[in-house]
């Protein structure tokens, strides 16, 4: 449902994450990449019109508090959307909401928090709204947004990356909390723990301090220590303690692991995955995306089979399914390997673009109606199953006037060993036809 965001005074018994979260630019605990003098953030800050944008970065960074305080530096009505409860109405209701600011002389920012989960009919709600003006984007997610933002939209905000706090921004953040709550301070070894199971997180950071401080207080406890800790957080303690490493790296340690055919570092990764509460659908997804990226035709039974591992893992769930993409994991490892068909897709991609629309041969049209015929549709197209060997040797299949050419290389390994001799053996036909014209 989308709100106005209106509380700059935070009760006491707010959470300790809302109760600290900066009000002006300069109380914000890191991303000086973005908020150092001359940085992009600081610089949309200090230039004093707002433009929609996307803020993406691991959870707990801040993305909630820049867009609040890019609304109070512009004094905009600030509305938030949730992408996991709104919809198409949460956006009508925010675009009249912005309509009746703007005919008070106020701007507006729509802030969507997990834009990643709204679908392209929902994301592409926003877009006339951001082209004439009538409020400012911004969008939160911690996902890719090459991947999950629709292009229209993403062309028209600027991306900012936001990273995981560092050690020093965390112990900042600890002295403050410590300071607020006059709570007793931690041992040098439950602070180098605390931090590494909050994992660059600061809500997660200031939830849990705020969680030991409750517990140590009514105790008298000068000082929490690790004892404290695993009392209060068990097993999360362990699957959390990873000295900072952010999902999407281990993802990519996954993926080279793949690449690299090591069926042991590659199940150590995924393990490593698991073990850190990723689900496992998204590991699945990015299993499917390997066998096609990776291996390809070079054995094509890759894909079918990690498709079929994530359908068992929604069948199953966990941890019965995990075997499955286990499996898929060894397999995707150990299969021959092949960019080939990636690479001539992005080959493809690049032609076309930079090569405009060209009309279809006449000889490749379809032809339903007679007037088409007379125009020639069809003529003198060669249908393939009648000709010796079911290939019309010499047939040209390209745009007139383009020569044609390869983007299809295949590799010399796997299945792609053999569809790599059958292409050049279609070619030397097509060569010994051009020479009998």
């Amino acid at each position: 449902m989308a709100d106005l965001f209106a509380s700059t005074n935070p009760a006491d018994d707010a959470p300790l994450a809302e109760r600290l979260r900066p009000r002006t630019l300069d109380d914000v605990i890191g991303q000086a990449h973005l908020l150092g003098e001359g940085k992009p953030l600081r610089v949309a800050f200090e230039s004093g019109r707002p433009h929609s944008m996307i803020l993406w970065g691991p959870p707990g960074v801040g993305k909630t508090t820049l867009a609040r305080l890019m609304a109070d530096a512009f004094d905009a009505q600030f509305l938030q959307i949730s992408a996991v409860l709104g919809g198409v109405k949460d956006i009508r209701e925010a675009v009249e909401q912005a309509q009746v600011a703007r005919s008070q002389g106020r701007r507006t920012i729509v802030f969507v928090d997990e834009v990643h989960r709204f679908n392209k009919a929902q994301q592409d709600a926003f877009l006339p709204h951001v082209e004439s003006g009538l409020f400012t984007f911004i969008g939160a997610t911690t996902e890719n947004p090459s991947f999950e933002v629709n292009s229209a939209l993403l062309s028209r905000a600027t991306v900012h990356v936001l990273q995981a706090l560092g050690d020093d921004d965390m112990v900042a953040l600890l002295e403050k909390a410590q300071a607020l709550l006059q709570a007793p301070g931690l041992t040098a070894a439950a602070r180098t723990r605390l931090i590494a199971y909050a994992d660059g997180d600061a809500r997660r950071l200031l939830n849990t301090y705020e969680n030991l401080a409750r517990v140590a207080q009514p105790q008298g406890l000068a000082e929490m220590d690790e004892a404290l800790l695993e009392r209060a957080l068990g097993e999360q303690l362990r699957r959390y303690d990873k000295g900072g490493e952010q999902f999407y790296d281990t993802i990519s340690a996954l993926h080279k692991s793949v690449r690299g055919s090591d069926p042991d570092a590659s199940l150590y990764w995924f393990v490593r995955m698991l073990d850190g509460g990723v689900d496992a659908r998204y590991i699945a997804r990015r299993l499917v995306r390997m066998a096609s990226e990776d291996i390809g035709l070079a054995d094509p039974r890759a894909l079918r089979l990690t498709l079929d591992a994530a359908e068992t893992y929604e069948r199953l769930g966990s941890p019965e399914g995990e075997l499955a993409l286990a499996q898929a994991v060894v397999y995707l490892a150990v299969a021959p390997k092949s960019n080939a068909v990636y690479t001539a897709y992005k080959a493809a991609r690049a032609f076309v673009k930079q090569d405009g629309t060209r009309p279809v041969p006449l000889h490749l049209r379809n032809a339903p109606t007679r007037l088409m015929k007379d125009l020639g549709y069809g003529q003198d197209y060669r249908y393939a199953h009648d000709e010796e060997g079911g290939y019309a040797a010499g047939e040209r299949y390209f745009p007139d006037a383009v020569e044609p050419p390869r983007f299809y290389q295949p590799v010399n390994r796997g299945l792609e060993i053999r569809i790599g001799e059958k292409l050049q053996e279609l070619r030397q036909k097509d060569e010994q036809s051009r020479k009998r014209r």
